[in-house]
């Protein structure tokens, strides 16, 4: 049965008739079913000369959840996730596999209290239907943890308890979780066409502003920087601990520190320009936005993802000479010279006369509001391929060309080239603004959403571009002088 099959079969609603007499539970659910999230054998009572075995048990009807008590000295044995009718005199129970890919691991973690002492690992078992964590202890850390490893795919049948969830120990958006038994049966698969690779939901940098303090997010970037190796002490255990900070910048111009820690700081050696994929980082508002890789999470270097090939494709194009904004100060970093370029007003750049007498132009910071968007050939059909974004034409036979890349296209992938008025208090001041600027711009819409608005209802295009005035932003500029004809502009 597959899991829609068996959330399908259960009575949602069950439990809360069973409860409230009004709900005339005989007529509306005559025989319900529920599912058994977990039994506890408890110690046998005497009853009638005989000792009588009991078990604690957890039931489900999706919507909410009830602890039980069976008591009988006819019924079998239950075993673990039973379709359990609540007037039948005999639990039917049945066995269940699930085959799932391992998409993160997490190292072996030991614990001294006056009680005793243990070890314990978890892993984040991933399907089609979604992705629930699984704990094994003691005796089962020792079986599993070499077994199974990051990545691959495994058949895990039951006894396998299932229970509702620690949510302070995990990043999974799962109600329930498992524990691995003695008995757990655990055996690779070799075919693994069928299961997912990790999920990701990607927030993208300049997005973490709008995202809550101490959220749970995923985040694909492009390392700009590696830090050293350092050591600190906990306020609380007086442990120390090593981290190292990353550098990530995406292609929404903005970059954004991360924290590794542990084994993941010290063995950390992956180089910069590579694209690196976090599934379970923390977000804090130490230092305006910033994040720490959670001892859940996980870190994948180069990804085989479409994301993954897209951000490469614009950082070696385009990002690596660019320079990005922080959270913390919104202020620009010089991405290849390190450099800090003063902030401006518009009446200083003007009289300053920035980017006439250097040939390569002029770099400055600029806070100002956006006050006009040129909707005139605001964007141009570009090649599709991610590493060279030069104008196509129209071939005429349902097909565009690219010149430099010798190649036709089924069709073309449109780039903003737009033109915007900007204002602050000492002036007004036009500039030139290439693809991933006017996204910012325009709130995320790609100039081929623009240009189908365009196309089917220009009306909600221009909305979109009312919309984007008054808008106030930070801006790098370059100020250069170019040549076109006879004119210097």
């Amino acid at each position: 049965m597959s899991v829609a099959e068996a959330k399908s079969a259960i009575t949602q609603g069950a439990l809360e008739a069973v409860f409230d007499d009004t709900k005339n539970v005989d007529q509306r659910f005559p025989v319900p079913v529920l599912q058994c999230l977990q039994i506890k054998p408890l110690a046998a009572q005497p009853a009638g000369g005989a000792n009588v075995e009991r078990y604690r048990v957890v039931l489900s009807d999706v919507r909410n959840y009830v602890q039980c008590m069976l008591a009988t000295q006819r019924f079998s044995k239950p075993r673990r996730c039973c379709h359990l009718p609540h007037r039948s005199p005999l639990p039917y129970a049945h066995k269940w596999t699930i085959k799932a890919r391992i998409s993160a691991k997490s190292d072996i973690k030991t614990w001294h209290k006056p009680s005793g002492e243990g070890k314990l690992f978890s892993v984040n078992l991933l399907d089609e239907s979604g992705e629930i964590k699984a704990t094994g202890f003691n005796e089962q850390c020792d079986q599993y943890y070499d077994m199974l490893q990051e990545g691959s795919v495994y058949y895990i049948s039951s006894p396998c308890r299932v229970q509702l969830a620690k949510k302070q120990f995990s990043n999974l958006p799962n109600d329930y979780e498992l524990t691995f038994e003695r008995d757990t049966v655990i055996e690779k698969a070799e075919d693994t066409s069928n299961v997912p690779q990790v999920r990701y939901n990607f927030v993208n940098i300049q997005k973490l502003q709008d995202v809550e303090k101490d959220s749970t997010i995923d985040v694909l970037g492009v390392l700009k920087e590696v830090g050293d190796v350092n050591q600190i002490v906990s306020k609380t255990t007086q442990k120390p601990y090593d981290k190292r900070e990353l550098t990530l910048v995406d292609d929404s111009q903005f970059s954004v520190r991360v924290t590794i820690w542990g084994k993941s700081a010290t063995a950390f050696d992956t180089q910069p320009e590579s694209v690196v994929a976090f599934k379970g980082v923390k977000v804090s508002d130490f230092g305006g936005r910033s994040l720490s890789l959670l001892s859940s999470g996980t870190m994948s270097v180069d990804p085989d993802i479409e994301e993954a090939h897209k951000l490469k494709g614009w950082y070696d194009s385009q990002g690596a000479s660019g320079s990005f904004n922080t959270h913390n100060n919104m202020s620009s970093m010089g991405a290849a010279t390190g450099r800090q370029d003063q902030t401006k007003s518009i009446l200083q750049v003007k009289d300053e006369n920035l980017g006439v007498e250097n040939p390569g132009g002029d770099y400055f910071n600029l806070k100002a509001t956006v006050v006009y968007i040129r909707q005139e050939n605001f964007c141009y059909p570009a090649c599709m391929n991610s590493d060279c974004n030069k104008k196509v034409m129209d071939s005429g036979d349902g097909t565009w060309r690219c010149e430099k890349c010798q190649a036709d296209h089924p069709r073309p992938e449109y780039r903003y080239i737009m033109s915007i008025n900007v204002n602050d208090h000492t002036g007004q001041l036009w500039l030139s603004c290439f693809d991933e600027v006017s996204r910012i711009i325009m709130d995320g819409m790609t100039a081929d959403q623009a240009m189908e608005l365009k196309e089917n209802d220009e009306p909600s295009l221009a909305a979109k571009f009312e919309a984007a005035n008054c808008t106030k932003l930070n801006f790098r500029v370059r100020a250069k002088m170019d040549t076109y004809g006879e004119n210097q502009k």
